[in-house]
C-alpha cells in the first residue's frame, strides 16, 4: 500500500505519540508499504514552529529529514497538477494544506493517514 501521511499522524509518528492509532503506527512501520510525507506537510510543521504553536525536539529543518531518514518515510514533491487538482476539489475542508494532502492522494493514488473526520467527504481513501 502506498501512504500519505497527514501532518498530525507525522507529528505523533515522531514522537511516539499514543494518539496514532495502533492500526496507523502498524501501517507506517510495514515494510510492504510505501510511506511518503508531502512538503506541503513539512512547510506546515515549519510554519507552525516558527509561529509557535507547536513545540519539537529539535528544529523541523533537523528533525523532517532525520525521521524520514531512520523510518524510511519518502518527501512527496509538490506538484503543479496537485495544486491544480486541489483548487477543483469542493469546499467541504476548507484547510488549505488538507486540501492539498488530499488532491496529492488523489492524483498519485495514495491513501492518507489521518484521523481528520474532514477528509471524509471526499473520494480518498483513509486509514487509521
Amino acid at each position: 500500500m502506498r501512504l500519505l501521511l497527514d501532518t498530525r499522524a507525522f507529528l505523533w509518528f515522531q514522537a511516539d505519540s499514543p494518539h496514532l492509532s495502533p492500526t496507523a503506527r502498524a501501517q507506517i512501520l510495514d515494510p510492504a508499504n510505501e510511506v511518503y510525507l508531502s512538503v506541503v506537510s513539512a512547510w506546515e510543521i515549519a510554519r507552525r514552529y516558527a509561529q509557535g504553536r507547536i513545540s519539537l525536539p529539535a528544529h523541523p529543518s533537523t528533525l523532517i529529514p532525520a525521521v524520514r531518514k531512520d523510518s524510511g518515510i519518502e518527501s512527496l514533491p509538490l506538484t503543479e497538477t496537485d495544486a491544480l487538482a486541489a483548487e477543483k476539489l469542493q469546499l467541504f475542508h476548507k484547510d488549505p494544506f488538507d486540501r492539498m494532502l488530499i488532491a496529492q492522494a488523489l492524483m498519485c493514488g495514495l491513501v492518507i493517514v489521518t484521523s481528520d473526520a474532514a477528509f471524509e467527504p471526499y473520494p480518498v481513501r483513509v486509514i487509521w
